[in-house]
C-alpha cells in the first residue's frame, strides 16, 4: 500500500481529496518504480491534473490525498470490486479520526463517491463538508465540461478550508 506524501499536510489536513484507488506510479514495484506515495507530485496525468487545479484555487497547503481503496490495483482499466470498496471504506473510516483538522472531503469520481456513501458517510455523519465531482484523470479532464466543474469543486474546497 502507497504511502501519504510527507510534503503534504497529513494529520493537520483540513481538505482530504478521495480518489479511487493508486495509480502505477504510487507503486514501488512496478517495472517502471513509482514513489510510493499517494502524491500530486507523481509523473502521472491524474497527478498532474488535480496539482495544476490546486495551484489555480491557492491550494498549496492544508490538502491532503487518499484513495476509497488505498492499494494498488493494477491497470487502471480495473476497477475496483464492491468487496474492496468496503474493505478500504472501513479503513478511511478508521482514519478519519486523526485528522483533526478537517473540514471538507472532495470525492473525485463515482467509485470514491460510492464507496464513501455506503461504507464511510454512516460513520462521519455532517461532520465534514463534503464535495463530489469528477476524477481528475487524463480520460475525463478531455471531456466536455469536466475539468471546469472539477475546478469549481476544488475552489469550493479551497474557500471552505482556508
Amino acid at each position: 500500500m502507497p504511502h501519504f506524501d510527507p510534503a503534504e499536510a497529513g494529520v493537520r489536513a483540513r481538505v482530504l481529496f478521495i480518489l479511487e484507488a493508486p495509480g502505477p506510479m504510487t507503486n514501488a514495484g512496478n517495472r517502471r518504480p513509482g514513489s510510493g506515495f499517494i502524491s500530486v507530485d507523481n509523473n502521472d496525468g491524474t497527478a498532474a491534473n488535480i496539482w495544476a487545479l490546486r495551484n489555480e484555487a491557492g491550494l498549496h497547503e492544508g490538502a491532503l490525498h487518499w484513495n476509497i481503496v488505498p492499494w494498488y490495483l493494477g491497470a487502471a482499466s480495473r476497477k475496483p470490486t464492491a468487496a474492496e470498496l468496503k474493505l478500504g471504506g472501513e479503513e478511511l473510516a478508521g482514519l478519519l479520526p486523526l485528522l483533526s483538522e478537517l473540514r471538507v472531503v472532495v470525492l473525485c469520481g463515482r467509485a470514491a463517491q460510492r464507496g464513501w456513501k455506503k461504507h464511510v458517510a454512516p460513520c462521519v455523519g455532517d461532520q465534514v463538508i463534503v464535495i463530489e465531482t469528477w476524477h481528475p484523470s487524463p480520460l475525463a479532464m478531455n471531456q466536455a465540461g469536466k475539468r471546469a466543474e472539477l475546478k469549481v469543486a476544488v475552489e469550493r474546497a479551497a474557500a471552505i478550508a482556508l
